[in-house]
């Protein structure tokens, strides 16, 4: 059995689209807990700033504007 990374080119005709089977679940589990590294996991503790909250509303107040004016 193989884990693929999501970035990992995938060959999706070779891929088996049939259910596992529960031993086939727990060794697929294995294998991805095996390959979960420190670095996966920095990605999902590290903050992302976004994007503030009014440069969000202003953006959707534009394209309301602009709806609004194609059509009245």
């Amino acid at each position: 059995m193989k884990i693929y990374r999501i970035d990992e080119p995938i060959d999706w005709s070779k891929v088996r689209w049939e259910p596992l089977s529960p031993e086939e679940e727990k060794e697929a589990l294995a294998l991805a807990r095996a390959a979960f590294t420190a670095e996966d996991l920095q990605k999902y503790t590290e903050l992302d700033e976004g994007v503030p909250a009014d440069e969000v509303i202003a953006e959707l107040e534009e394209v309301q504007r602009q709806v609004d004016e194609r059509t009245s």
